[in-house]
């Protein structure tokens, strides 16, 4: 049986810890930022933990 391919669009934006948590970025970071204080530009840096139902169907994208 041939090997399962990773789906491409799941490998950009989400990355498995070592751990097994699914890590990605949070949300509201990407447009529209002039009026977004810097304070809530601030806590929307850097990457969050996906919820677990929604972790389970990541990792079965990324073949993990």
């Amino acid at each position: 049986m041939p090997k399962q391919k990773t789906h491409s669009g799941a490998k950009k934006r989400f990355r498995v810890t070592r751990n097994g948590k699914v890590m990605a970025h949070q949300k509201n970071r990407a447009h529209l930022l002039k009026h977004k204080t810097s304070r809530r530009k601030r806590r929307l840096d850097g990457q969050t933990q996906i919820a677990g139902p929604d972790a389970r169907k990541v990792k079965k994208l990324l073949n993990e």
